[in-house]
C-alpha cells in the first residue's frame, strides 16, 4: 500500500501537475487514515481558491414562464397552457451566470461528501461550511461517469483540470447506495489494481515531463517491422504504445511501468521474472529503429511490495534494467530514485 502522505505527489503528477505548495502545507501536517480523507482535504483547498478567484461564468439556457418575450419564443409549448390569454409566454433564453457544469459537479461532490459518515466530523463540517459559500444560483449535480466524459471534452486547464480530476477520482471510488440521498460509502482506491495502473503509468511519464530537461517525454506508437503478401494482414497486428518513451539526442529509453504485487513469479519452486512483461519490452526494442549515434534502451519499472530488485541485462544487444521504486519511502527519495534511473 501507498503510504496516502505520498499519494498526493503521485496524484498531482499523474494529472500532469507540479504538487502545489499551499495544497503542501495543508496536507503535510494531517495524519490521514483514508485516502477519501486526503481527496477531500485536497478539493476543500482547491475549491476555496477556485471560489476566492471567483467561479467561471458561462452562458447556460433557461426556460420560463414569463411576461413579456426574451429569446426564443417556446410556441407549441404556450399554445397548449393557453399561456397568452394570461399574458405569459413560456421562453427559451440564455443567461450568464456561474451556474455551469464545473461548478455544478463541484458542488454535487461536496455535498456528497458532507453526508460521508467514514469522514471525520470535522472534515464534513469544513465541507458544509463550504457548501454555503457558492452562489445560489448554482444547482449540484452528483458526480456520474456520463457527466465526467462531457466536462472532458471541454479540454479543462489549471485549476479546473485539477478539481475535474480530484472529482472523477472521488466518483470512481464510491460505492452504490440503495438512497442516492442517504450516506455515502467509498472504497480505498488503493485496492483497485487497474486504477493504480493507469495513474502509477501517468505518474512516471509526467513526473519526467515536469521535473528534467534532458530528455524529451512522450508516450509513442512502435511500428512494427513487418511485411505480409496482403497489405491488410499488417492491420491485424497488435498496436505497440509505450507508457513511457525518454528521447535524446545520444539515448532513446522505452520505460514500461507495471503496477504488480510483485517483479518476480514463483515457477517450479523458482523466483522468475515474469516473462509476458519481458517479452513485451523485448518486442518494443526490437521494432524500434534507433537514430545514429543514439542507445536504445530499456526499463521495467515496478512499485516495490514484497521485494526489492534491480538487475540488469543485454537483450538484443541492447541494455535492459528490471526495477522496483519503494513507493513507501519518504517523497524525496523516490523522486532521487526516478531521476537516478534516468542518469
Amino acid at each position: 500500500m501507498i503510504p496516502i502522505q505520498n499519494l498526493y505527489y503521485l496524484l498531482c503528477y499523474a494529472w500532469n501537475r507540479l504538487p502545489d505548495q499551499q495544497e503542501l502545507q495543508a496536507v503535510n501536517p494531517q495524519a490521514f487514515h483514508r485516502p477519501l480523507e486526503l481527496l477531500t482535504h485536497v478539493l476543500l483547498v482547491a475549491a476555496r481558491r477556485q471560489l476566492r478567484q471567483g467561479l467561471p461564468v458561462a452562458y447556460t439556457e433557461h426556460v420560463a414562464e414569463l411576461t413579456e418575450l426574451r429569446g426564443r419564443l417556446q410556441l407549441t409549448p404556450t399554445l397548449r397552457r393557453n399561456l397568452l390569454q394570461q399574458g405569459r409566454a413560456l421562453c427559451a433564453f440564455d443567461e450568464l451566470g456561474p451556474n455551469t457544469a464545473g461548478a455544478r459537479l463541484l458542488l454535487g461532490t461536496l455535498q456528497l461528501l458532507a453526508r460521508t459518515r467514514s469522514l471525520p466530523a470535522a472534515l464534513r463540517q469544513e465541507v458544509r461550511a463550504l457548501v454555503h459559500r457558492f452562489p445560489a444560483e448554482v444547482l449540484p449535480e452528483l458526480p456520474s461517469a456520463a457527466g465526467l466524459r462531457a466536462l472532458r471534452r471541454h479540454r479543462p486547464t489549471g485549476l479546473a483540470a485539477f478539481l475535474l480530476n480530484v472529482c472523477e477520482l472521488i466518483q470512481q471510488s464510491a460505492l452504490p447506495t440503495p438512497d442516492a440521498a442517504g450516506t455515502s460509502r467509498f472504497r480505498d482506491f488503493r485496492r483497485d489494481e487497474v486504477l493504480m495502473a493507469r495513474l502509477f503509468e501517468q505518474f512516471v511519464r509526467n513526473f519526467y515531463r515536469l521535473e528534467q530537461r534532458h530528455f524529451r517525454v512522450l508516450s509513442e506508437t512502435i511500428q512494427w517491422q513487418a511485411t505480409a503478401e496482403d497489405a491488410t494482414g499488417l492491420d491485424l497486428l497488435p498496436a505497440m504504445i509505450t507508457d513511457t518513451t525518454l528521447e535524446s539526442p545520444t539515448r532513446k529509453i522505452i520505460l514500461d511501468t507495471k503496477y504488480y504485487a510483485a517483479a518476480l513469479r514463483q515457477r517450479y519452486n523458482q523466483q522468475k521474472l515474469i516473462a509476458p512483461h519481458l517479452y513485451q519490452l523485448y518486442a518494443y526494442l526490437q521494432n524500434q529503429p534507433a537514430l545514429p549515434g543514439q542507445q536504445l534502451e530499456g526499463i521495467l519499472l515496478y512499485p516495490a511490495a514484497t521485494q526489492a530488485l534491480d538487475v540488469r541485462y543485454s537483450l538484443g544487444g541492447h541494455p535492459v534494467r528490471i526495477v522496483t521504486l519503494d513507493l513507501t519511502q519518504p517523497w524525496p527519495q523516490i523522486a532521487a530514485a526516478l531521476l537516478a534511473l534516468a542518469a
